[in-house]
């Protein structure tokens, strides 16, 4: 059994960015990660342009100037001022390359064509520069970023319609377990309804990876190894959600085994979430997490969110970590580190109620976690606590 740190670690060690690349529409990339730098293709902006309302002038040692053109945002002539001269300028609009100052409107007296300035004039004032934002051919993003609204947006104004991304990363589900039964129809005596497959799933659309084939398997050693070979064959990562755990019906570790997953670790010191496995075959890495529901959540952030950031060459992407007030007091039983369900508002965090691995009701309401390590034991009112902030929409 090893502790938190070192599984995380090991996570890191053998997770790398996928190499499948594709050549993808900008407006379709929401979400993706970048495979390659991209290169502006233009200066941005891609001429001198005025970032007020006002009045663009060349500058000379009076405060007056005479009017004598406009020039709008689109307007595609040039004015060519004499010094002492100003024309009328909107923002956004190219600034004539013979102004060297804009005055903002609410800075002058208009007399009939006669401009007066009613401030000092700064050389250059409100006029953004060529290439201000990115010049051309240098580096607008990184391979590696990860295409927000704005990264998007900001891309688009270069000119850029396609970009290389890396394909989305496939990703397989199996779900073990003879007592699970699908939700909607009726139970029989011993069964539960199987509510991880969708937990897993949405918890995976809702970062951005939809690309997700589901299979569910008895608790049958054959048809295990079977299903196990099929989704380790065919995707980038398998997530299992149960059957990991040493019962006489959990065959999922011997399976992986006899598949020739090479095992990178199994059980972590920590609460809940202990018989986690994590290893690899060829270039396809495997999670096996515990079945109970708050676990295989909890294991889901903590672990799988940092591999499947980083072969999606996100690797500079986890979860957002803070400290905040507990207002809450806890009391921690065993040695083991543990994930506290709990909700975060303006740096103080409540402990919830109901932390039992396999209640899910309350992580329901979470949207963090309390990280307790091995060697804290009790947490009181007002003390302060680590906080995992989870990433939900």
């Amino acid at each position: 059994m090893i502790s938190i740190e070192e599984a995380i670690t090991i996570v890191k060690e053998h997770t790398k960015p996928l190499t499948n690349h594709e050549t993808k529409a900008l407006k379709d990339c929401l979400g993706k990660t970048l495979a390659a730098d991209v290169f502006s293709p233009i200066n941005m902006p891609p001429f001198r342009q005025s970032a007020m309302d006002g009045y663009a002038v060349y500058k000379h040692d009076s405060n007056t100037y005479k009017i004598i053109d406009e020039v709008k945002a689109g307007d595609g002539h040039q004015p060519r001022l004499q010094s002492g001269e100003a024309v009328r300028i909107f923002t956004g609009a190219p600034v004539p390359n013979s102004a060297n100052a804009i005055i903002i409107q609410e800075h002058v007296s208009i007399d009939n064509n006669t401009l007066t300035a009613n401030n000092p004039i700064t050389l250059n004032a409100n006029i953004r520069p060529l290439g201000e934002q990115t010049k051309k051919d240098d580096v607008a993003l990184k391979r590696g970023t990860k295409l927000t609204p704005a990264g998007i947006g900001f891309l688009t104004s270069l000119g850029i319609t396609e970009v290389m991304i890396n394909k989305p990363t496939s990703i397989a589900l199996v779900v073990t377990g003879n007592e699970l039964a699908k939700a909607g129809k009726p139970l029989k005596y011993g069964q539960i309804y199987e509510s991880n497959a969708i937990m897993l799933s949405s918890a995976l659309n809702d970062l951005g990876y939809m690309n997700v084939e589901i299979f569910s398997v008895e608790d049958d050693y054959q048809s295990t190894y079977n299903v196990l070979q099929e989704a380790i064959s065919n995707n980038d990562m398998v997530l299992v959600s149960g059957g990991i755990s040493v019962g006489d019906y959990d065959f999922v570790g011997k399976a992986l085994l006899d598949l020739g997953v090479k095992q990178l670790f199994y059980k972590v010191k920590q609460k809940p979430g202990k018989p986690l496995f994590f290893g690899k075959k060829d270039d396809t890495l495997v999670f096996a997490l515990p079945g109970n529901p708050a676990s295989a959540l909890s294991c889901f952030y903590i672990y799988v969110y940092t591999a499947l950031q980083r072969v999606s060459g996100n690797e500079h992407f986890e979860l957002l970590k803070s400290t905040a007030k507990s207002i809450s007091n806890f009391t921690k039983k065993g040695d083991r580190a543990q994930f506290l369900k709990a909700i975060y508002n303006n740096d103080k965090v409540e402990i919830l109620e109901g932390q039992n691995s396999s209640m899910i009701h309350t992580f329901a309401l979470a949207n963090a976690l309390v990280y307790v390590p091995e060697n804290l034991h009790e947490i009181a009112i007002n003390d302060t606590v680590n906080v995992i902030l989870l990433p939900i929409n």
